[in-house]
């Protein structure tokens, strides 16, 4: 669609990362660390490169070798930084490295840090097996930046062409990425929660005081007055969403009604997103959109959803922020769903059904997508593994259950389902039953879990799992 989604609501997948690496002022060699330097760093930005949405800022033009050796230069490597609006630091040791320039930088900026440096070779012209001393060094600076109260992330003392360095890059980039969604955080919320729902009740205080997280009340009238306004001036935009609609999933009548009024719910809503500076929706979904055009909203949060502009059912505000934090983890390269944790597989006992009435993005789908009248859209989601995960908290006490597994074949049924194995399944559904958790989660194929636990070091959240 012509709109912009990801640049508008997903601005958290574009990384500015501090690339600054450091050597030692006097012992290993200097020299060595220069020429280190040359050998390295070419090899380390083409790795970047490829990770997509990654800006790389370098100060090489502060430092005299580009490389941070000296206590003066944290001044103005951190003023040009703070400037250019960074989000990470990464800190390759060339050698041993300076931890106490590091540990200062690192502490000044507040932003997630990574250390890496490659592997000693075997030796050098004067036999000496030390000639960079980049691991003792590493050791030394995580010793530092514990003493200020900085938190960090590590990749094993590797060579280049390790594929840990990689894993280790890609994962940094994706926690990266949600620390950066998370902070500063504003959820739509859509009219009231239901009120059988109990189980959705959150601390809208304590999430703003805690983490900045916003929640953006709307009212009934002005929610209805959004989607209406769509239908009277927007032609084109309802076009284009029918188009769309009509073009991937299974509708019998392409010039229903229904399918105009649930264009309109997906404009509407998107604006509202829009103009409160929204990432997110929690959206109260029973009620207001049946009496007031007599549809349900299942399949335009499915398609907001999946443009990137994630919607959570039943005004669950915690499920809007779990999906937050998982689409950032993914970065874009699937979409995530909400669901329903319902009832245990007939034939696997590690199987459950993850369900919702018509609310996943038909991008999921295995089978063709069928709308309803209503508003809804059924198929079975595809085969493939799966990341679940449940953001919530009690008396203060946020964390983030987070699991693996993969889908799996299990008996047919309406409204969007995936059925989902884990290793485990008894002792996931102990952590689901003794909380702080609910009967929703997110999910998004792919694996997250790592760099989720990650992210939740920054963010002052206990990453929650099956041991």
């Amino acid at each position: 669609m012509s709109f912009d989604y990801a640049g508008t609501f997903c601005r958290y997948r574009k990384v500015r990362l501090a690339v600054v690496p450091t050597r030692r002022d006097t012992f290993p060699k200097p020299a060595d660390a220069v020429e280190h330097k040359k050998q390295v760093m070419p090899v380390l930005l083409d790795k970047l490169a490829k990770i997509h949405d990654v800006d790389v800022v370098l100060a090489e033009e502060l430092l005299p070798d580009g490389l941070l050796c000296d206590q003066t230069q944290v001044e103005s490597v951190y003023r040009y930084l703070r400037e250019q609006e960074v989000d990470a630091l990464f800190v390759p040791h060339m050698n041993f490295g300076l931890e106490e320039a590091v540990a200062q930088l690192a502490y000044r900026l507040q932003v997630p840090v990574l250390l890496w440096g490659p592997r000693d070779g075997e030796k050098d012209t004067d036999d000496n097996v030390r000639t960079y001393d980049t691991q003792c060094g590493m050791f030394a600076t995580s010793r530092a930046l514990l003493r200020y109260g900085v938190k960090f992330t590590y990749i094993e003392n590797c060579w280049l062409d390790d594929p840990q360095l990689d894993e280790g890059l890609d994962m940094f980039i994706r926690a990266v990425s949600v620390v950066k969604a998370f902070k500063g955080l504003r959820v739509l919320q859509i009219v009231n929660r239901p009120r059988q729902f109990l189980s959705v009740k959150i601390n809208e205080g304590e999430l703003l005081e805690k983490f900045g997280v916003e929640i953006v009340p709307v009212t009934a009238a002005e929610y209805i007055e959004a989607a209406k306004d769509a239908m009277e001036n927007d032609p084109e935009g309802i076009k284009e969403v029918i188009d769309d609609i009509v073009s991937r999933i299974k509708i019998e009548d392409p010039e229903a009604e229904w399918l105009r009024k649930t264009a309109a719910l997906f404009i509407g809503n998107r604006n509202l997103a829009q103009k409160y500076g929204c990432s997110t929706v929690a959206s109260e979904c029973w009620e207001e959109s049946l009496e007031a055009f007599g549809i349900m909203t299942c399949l335009s949060n499915a398609l907001l959803t999946e443009k990137g502009l994630p919607v959570a059912c039943e005004c669950d505000i915690n499920g809007a922020i779990t999906s937050v934090l998982v689409l950032a983890a993914a970065r874009g390269e699937t979409t995530d769903f909400f669901a329903d944790i319902t009832v245990r597989h007939p034939h696997n006992d590690n199987a459950e059904l993850l369900w919702h009435c018509g609310n996943f993005p038909p991008a999921l789908s295995g089978a063709e997508p069928v709308g309803a009248p209503d508003g809804r859209v059924h198929f079975e989601a595809k085969k493939g593994d799966i990341t679940i995960a449940r953001f919530d908290g009690d008396r203060g006490n946020y964390m983030l259950l987070c699991e693996e597994g993969k889908a799996v074949d299990g008996p047919k049924t309406h409204g969007g389902y995936v059925w989902f194995e884990h290793k485990d399944w008894p002792a996931l559904e102990r952590k689901l039953m003794f909380g702080p958790y609910i009967h929703h989660c997110v999910g998004a194929y792919g694996h997250y879990k790592e760099a989720l636990r990650e992210a939740c070091m920054y963010m002052g959240i206990t990453l929650d799992e099956v041991k």
